[in-house]
């Protein structure tokens, strides 16, 4: 099924190097709001920022995200650990793909990663890269947002 992602994890700290590595990743590009800080805060905690630490090493690591409006992401460039793509227009893969050709990689080498399957995993897999599903960053989250993700994941992973 051309949604489901290659890994399903509870949130972003269960990725680690090793992880890429053994998926034969060289490239991690990750949404924003809900996957790597709570939405619409424009602040990435020191958790956050320590997990991306750990990749830059050995990975070429940006943010893709749909937010279009710029002085939020101005607010977050501020303190983002890598580039950031915003107004990528998910899941078209029009922006994955530009990254993919200007690093000269294959999708096998680059994975996305998000918390929406309509949108993050569906541009990865458009663009035929390797994709996570994560669970929000934010757990408090209101509840009209918990009931669409959980219709997501239930069209994905069927009883």
């Amino acid at each position: 099924m051309i949604l489901r992602p290659d890994k399903n994890l509870k949130n972003i700290y269960e990725i680690t190097p090793d992880m890429l590595h053994k998926m034969g990743v060289k490239a991690m590009l990750v949404d924003l709001d809900s996957t790597t800080l709570q939405s619409k805060t424009g602040k990435f905690t020191e958790k956050t920022l320590e997990w991306f630490k750990q990749f830059s090493k050995d990975f070429y690591i940006a943010i893709v995200t749909n937010n279009k409006n710029p002085e939020y992401i101005e607010t977050v460039e501020q303190t983002a650990p890598c580039k950031i793509y915003s107004n990528a227009k998910k899941p078209c893969p029009h922006v994955i793909n530009q990254i993919k050709h200007g690093m000269f990689m294959s999708g096998r080498e680059i994975v996305v990663v998000g918390d929406r399957p309509l949108t993050d995993i569906l541009a990865g897999k458009l663009a035929r890269t390797k994709t996570i599903l994560v669970g929000s960053i934010n757990d408090s989250e209101n509840i009209p947002t918990k009931f669409v993700r959980f219709l997501e994941r239930l069209f994905i992973f069927p009883f």
